[in-house]
């Protein structure tokens, strides 16, 4: 666990320096210099443009992190590696691209009674799915050179200070919304253009040159793991856009724009999740070519008890202050308390389970998830569907919370089955308690200044020691203690030095 530490800590902490400055844009700047409308109609383009880098992807982002480990080999570039999954993309995108347009009547008539606007911008969903494929391509191909700082910086944080210039750009009337949207597009083409720059500087670039040469045994596995990876990471993004695009489609974009807020402020629950993910993803691959189950049981297990610490941790102190956080939002947002509470629950659920999805998508069995994506699929949409017109975005956030605990308990018990490991230990029962009390003690500690910002500050600390204290000091999860004392030794060491 040293390199997922370390790396983790440090990607960990460009997440949530990321995640101030995403704060700062969604929740702050969209909020008082955007309309509701006009929120939802900025993140229904990002919502649709990512679905469609899903399908121009043909399933190669995957294929890389699970295949590159066996082609890495730098003396004969690769074997071309790079190369293949470059022109994969590239075939994969034009393709895209053209049943976008040819299709565009169809796909923007469940817009045209309430959400009229989305179809005047339609065609801007291609450069931002095309630059989110290619850099999700680039992003992987660089885990498994175990690179997994820059890619993170370049996305969580320059990507969003582009964001936040455009924001302030517009504030002061430099330029007009019609200029943001179309910057807010062209703005994900930034971290691709620094990843490109950066695989030069490494000297990937020139693998390019290398012809490509895949053994025969691998052609036919990396085909049909291809197709059917494809098909899930498909499916799990039209999950993900599927909640977006209803509401813009039953309620309008209004609606859809504080649920996409309120799904942002939810992210920083899975801040930590994804930097662990980020940094484990090679390791798991790895221990499958090298079938050492043991490392990767305990990877499973460790994994899944740091993000239900973390994620259990901000769980209390967010839903705790929900009230002081909502405060800064206008009066409308309110509806979106509901949807934060139902969200938050699903996510941390789903980061419990740690790398279940990892380790059944690089495994033998990496078919059988495309049952449990359709299961998933199905139940949102048909939640959805049923309940959004009764509960209104609160629908559908109850409908994803669900399905993500049925998916999710579905693939435990599929990779239990068949490879006999499973994400738990005994001592997150007490992790799970001290979740519990935690956010016992913040529903009934007393509002006691009446400044809002001193009554959050107040509350997060009161937390963090109940949380905190008994964690550390009865050593509920020593591994966490271990790193801890690290960490502190390290800050010690750099400090003595002249």
């Amino acid at each position: 666990m040293g390199i997922i530490q370390r790396d983790a800590f440090r990607t960990m902490l460009i997440s949530y320096l990321g995640l101030v400055l995403g704060y700062l844009n969604k929740g702050v700047l969209f909020v008082i210099i955007l309309s509701t409308d006009q929120i939802g109609l900025i993140n229904l383009l990002i919502s649709i443009g990512l679905l469609f880098a899903q399908f121009a992807s043909l399933g190669v982002v995957n294929t890389t992190w699970k295949f590159f480990p066996y082609f890495r080999n730098e003396a004969r570039g690769n074997y071309g590696f790079l190369k293949l999954v470059i022109l994969i993309a590239l075939i994969g995108s034009i393709l895209t691209a053209l049943l976008s347009i040819v299709f565009d009547d169809a796909i923007t008539s469940f817009y045209k009674e309430n959400s009229t606007e989305f179809i005047k911008y339609y065609f801007w969903i291609i450069p931002i799915g095309v630059a989110n494929v290619f850099y999700l391509l680039f992003e992987n191909y660089l885990r498994g050179l175990y690179k997994n700082v820059f890619p993170a910086f370049v996305y969580e944080i320059v990507l969003r200070l582009i964001v936040t210039g455009l924001l302030f750009a517009l504030y002061f009337q430099l330029i007009s919304f019609e200029e943001f949207l179309i910057g807010n597009s062209l703005s994900f083409t930034i971290p691709l253009i620094l990843l490109v720059l950066y695989l030069i500087r490494l000297g990937e670039i020139k693998s390019f040159k290398t012809k490509i040469q895949v053994p025969k045994r691998f052609k036919s596995i990396i085909v049909k793991y291809g197709l059917y990876s494809y098909t899930n990471s498909l499916g799990a993004m039209v999950v993900t856009t599927l909640d977006i695009a209803m509401i813009a489609s039953m309620i309008g974009l209004s609606g859809a724009g504080i649920y996409s807020t309120v799904i942002y402020l939810t992210s920083a629950l899975q801040v930590p999740y994804r930097s662990i993910i980020r940094v484990s993803v090679p390791f798991v691959s790895l221990y499958w070519k090298e079938k050492k189950m043991d490392e990767m049981n305990t990877l499973y297990k460790d994994v899944s008890t740091m993000s239900l610490i973390i994620g259990g941790y901000l769980f209390a102190v967010v839903w705790a202050s929900r009230v002081e956080l909502f405060s800064f939002l206008p009066d409308e947002f309110q509806a979106g308390i509901l949807v934060f509470l139902f969200l938050m629950i699903g996510k941390l659920f789903d980061m419990y389970m740690g790398i279940n999805a990892m380790i059944l998508n690089t495994s033998k069995k990496y078919r059988a998830d495309i049952v449990f994506t359709f299961v998933l699929i199905l139940l949102v949409g048909i939640l959805n569907y049923l309940l959004i017109p009764i509960y209104g975005i609160s629908g559908a956030a109850i409908s994803t919370m669900m399905a993500l605990i049925i998916y999710n308990l579905l693939r435990l018990f599929y990779v239990w089955y068949h490879y006999k490991i499973h994400p738990f230990q005994v001592n997150q029962f007490a992790i799970i308690a001290l979740i519990g009390g935690a956010i016992t003690i913040g529903e009934m500690f007393p509002a006691f200044a009446e400044n809002v910002i001193l009554n959050l500050f107040i509350k997060s600390s009161v937390i963090s020691i109940a949380f905190g204290v008994p964690m550390l000091l009865f050593k509920v999860e020593p591994k966490l203690n271990n790193y801890l004392q690290k960490f502190l030794n390290r800050i010690k060491t750099t400090s003595q030095k002249p």
